[in-house]
């Protein structure tokens, strides 16, 4: 099966910049999976909108949409829970 390419938006780069260095340690292994299964066990479609998913790693959240046509899997956010769902 082919991989998906993981592409991130320029904020959530910088969320993950800001994160501790234990923080991004279990995050992007989870991340990195996506390219081969974007749709895992425990991810979540988002009410509200047509296309953004998460998954969740402890209190952290991250929030993708996949482009199947393209094989692409893009990182929308990277947040903790509390502040997750917050979009402008």
């Amino acid at each position: 099966m082919p991989e998906y390419t993981i592409t991130f938006a320029q904020s959530a780069r910088k969320e993950l910049e800001h994160l501790s260095a234990n923080i991004v340690n279990r995050v992007f292994p989870k991340i990195e999976s996506l390219a081969r299964n974007p749709r895992p066990s425990g991810c979540h479609k988002l009410q509200g909108f047509e296309n953004l998913w998460r998954i969740r790693i402890g209190d952290y959240r991250v929030i993708y949409q996949i482009f199947d046509d393209k094989m692409v899997v893009d990182i929308v956010a990277v947040r903790h829970r509390s502040q997750a769902y917050r979009f402008r």
